[in-house]
């Protein structure tokens, strides 16, 4: 007779393995740590570690996944805001975003370390597709209200909003890369802020409003990152 699987249990000690890899990767970096200190740090055989993953980079890959769907939490309390017209959602879907990142700052210092190596660049493409599928909705839902409001002055909403979510991303990945160059000395603040006007002004032509509609990261939050 074929042994039933608990699916509750089986999901919370994935998740132990996912959060033991968090901890080990903002402790230790990911290149630093090897799966027999995740096994140690988890209390588990090998086995138990390959049953759920089947290599140290798709435990990665899994960690992001989490990272991702915690920040698709926080932003959709934004876009279901009743109070809030389309132009400050998307103020406050930058904000919340930034914010979001702010709070893992620690972690994320170190995933940067290796998240941009060619070694990850399919689960780097694998990741975006899926923050493309899960995010588009929320920014659809956004860019329908601003049609309705006169405030966006584009069609199908849907469509447009994979191409607003496409920048964001971009901006991102390029946020990261500035930061690496700028922790190794080879940029000034003043080339980070001018390329953050620059994805700034793309999304406000994008949306056919006025330039300084929007803020894509405030004075503060640049600072903190890159100053």
């Amino acid at each position: 007779m074929p042994r039933t699987v608990n699916p509750h249990k089986h999901m919370a000690r994935r998740d132990e393995f996912i959060d033991a890899g968090r901890r080990l990767i903002q402790t230790r970096g990911y290149e630093q740590f090897s799966v027999e200190d995740l096994l140690t740090e988890v209390g588990a055989s090998k086995g138990a570690f390959y049953h759920y993953f089947g290599s140290k980079q798709a435990l990665l890959q899994a960690i992001v996944d989490r990272l991702v769907e915690s920040g698709l939490a926080v932003v959709a309390q934004v876009v279901d805001d009743p109070g809030l017209n389309a132009v400050e959602k998307l103020h406050a879907y930058f904000r919340t975003i930034a914010a979001f990142k702010s709070g893992q700052r620690e972690f994320l210092l170190q995933l940067m370390k290796v998240w941009f190596s060619d070694d990850n660049a399919i689960v780097r493409e694998k990741l975006r597709h899926e923050q493309v599928t899960r995010a588009t909705p929320h920014l659809a839902t956004i860019i329908r209200q601003g049609i309705a409001e006169g405030a966006f002055t584009l069609a199908d909403p849907e469509q447009m909003a994979r191409v607003v979510l496409a920048l964001i991303l971009d901006t991102g990945d390029d946020a990261g890369e500035l930061f690496m160059k700028r922790q190794a000395g080879e940029i000034d603040f003043a080339t980070v802020q001018r390329r953050f006007e620059t994805y700034q002004l793309a999304l406000e032509r994008l949306l056919g409003v006025a330039p300084g509609t929007f803020k894509l990261i405030d004075e503060v939050m640049l600072r903190t990152w890159f100053d």
